[in-house]
């Protein structure tokens, strides 16, 4: 069912949406980058709350571990993976949760459809549909529930494994075919990439010739470096290379979750395997200031297992805190300073109830540019507390002509130039010591980069 015939019940009912999406394990919340068009207004890009990170957070929130993985890993966009041929509920069903949320949020969901017969060659990530025609159906009913914005990545690795016969290839490129048609006609909005492997696996002549022979025509581009380590330049130089093969027309999306690092140098059997001393990468954002990059998404879930620190897809804390920890205290950008503010000069206060007095200011706050495109801008807000806050409101004025045009993880009002902007519940607590990102938004005019009071 598409959504626009379950939209009368989502605006009547938001909270029993929001409901559904939270039994089915895929309700996520947005954060944002910008279209490579820069003079579109950046696309929100949702968070899963209920992936192995988050799930982990919840249940060990004094792990000393929990600050680290919630603030870098389980609170950044990532790809939401559809995997089994027949979940419990049904495909559609995940699917569904999924359009809903963004439908009730307003952003774009990462979605990895991950289902081709002999998936992974039977290895660590062995599955996948019983046969081509079934797994035509399962596309089917997964293009029946998209509706609206959406990042949509074909089969991982698929393309660039060469486990298969002639005959088996063929059948593969047929079904790929069907599913860029498929998936790309459900929605004018939702962008569709089938995956190419990454720059070590195949030259680029050879992962154009094998995305042609796919169905690359059908889709908007192709994805890089799913699951894998290679650097962000060496990816972009790759697609590049690629496109002047495919079409300029096909643009790319590479996966940044844990290329931080690169990879690893030098390389040994592991290396594309859990390997140890990488990185989270690159911020997921649809602004990437590069022409032919459509986004940096993190399509690999940071500290799921690739099969060697543990079984496929497994959560492992240990290896999501060292991903995030490696990755620097500078992540995801320029760091500004910080230094306490004792007393407010001026303009609106919050209200936090921290642990200090009544009328004692505890923490620092900073709006941060994380992209600019002229028309307008990418922002996020930071705190630093000195002492635990719980529940918080941050308020500021404009200095110019600027305006909020989206919002994620905030309840935000403006009135004339000035924004007023509260917690969430869930991302109400800043511990004592931390530095946190609140809440991200867009917004048109001049990019302003400033503290505001706390």
């Amino acid at each position: 069912m598409k959504r626009r015939q379950r939209l009368a019940a989502i605006v009547a009912g938001a909270a029993t949406a929001v409901a559904a999406a939270l039994s089915a394990g895929f309700l996520l919340s947005p954060n944002a980058g910008a279209q490579e068009d820069v003079s579109a207004q950046a696309q929100a890009l949702w968070t899963n709350p209920n992936t192995g990170a988050a799930r982990w957070v919840n249940q060990n929130p004094n792990d000393w571990r929990a600050g680290m993985i919630r603030d870098r890993i389980a609170e950044t966009p990532a790809g939401t993976w559809f995997t089994q041929y027949n979940p419990t509920g049904g495909i559609a069903a995940q699917v569904a949760a999924v359009v809903d949320g963004a439908a009730a949020d307003g952003a774009a969901p990462i979605m990895v459809v991950y289902g081709i017969p002999n998936r992974d060659c039977g290895g660590h990530s062995g599955g996948g549909a019983p046969d081509h025609n079934a797994y035509r159906g399962w596309i089917d009913q997964i293009a029946n529930e998209i509706d609206g914005p959406a990042y949509i990545v074909i089969e991982p690795d698929v393309l660039a494994q060469d486990c298969h016969n002639a005959t088996e290839r063929a059948q593969i490129n047929a079904s790929l075919s069907y599913a860029a048609q498929k998936l790309n006609a459900a929605s004018p909005e939702a962008k569709v990439y089938l995956d190419a492997g990454n720059s070590a696996w195949l030259t680029a002549a050879e992962a154009g010739r094998r995305l042609q022979a796919a169905g690359i025509q059908y889709a908007d581009g192709f994805s890089l470096n799913v699951s894998n380590y290679r650097t962000t330049d060496e990816a972009t130089a790759y697609a590049n290379q690629i496109r002047g093969i495919v079409g300029s027309g096909k643009t790319a999306v590479i996966d940044t979750s844990r290329n931080g690092n690169g990879p690893l140098n030098p390389p040994n059997p592991n290396d594309w395997c859990d390997p140890p001393g990488r990185a989270i990468g690159k911020f997921p954002t649809t602004a990437t200031g590069v022409s032919g990059i459509d986004a940096y998404l993190w399509v690999k879930l940071p500290g799921e297992a690739d099969g060697c620190a543990g079984s496929a897809g497994q959560f492992i804390p240990d290896l999501a805190y060292q991903l995030a920890n490696n990755a620097g205290s500078g992540w995801p950008g320029q760091v500004e300073p910080t230094d306490p503010v004792t007393s407010p000069t001026g303009g609106p206060t919050s209200d936090n109830p921290t642990t200090g007095g009544p009328g004692e200011t505890d923490c620092t706050v900073h709006i941060d540019v994380v992209s600019d495109w002229g028309t307008g801008w990418q922002g996020k807000v930071s705190m630093t507390a000195d002492q635990a806050v719980n529940g918080w409101t941050v308020s500021w004025t404009w200095p110019g002509s600027q305006a909020v045009t989206s919002s994620w993880n905030t309840q935000l009002t403006t009135s004339g130039k000035t924004v007023t902007a509260k917690d969430v519940g869930w991302n109400a607590t800043v511990a004592a010591g931390q530095t946190k990102e609140l809440f991200g938004f867009v917004a048109s005019g001049a990019a302003a980069d400033m503290d505001v009071p706390c």
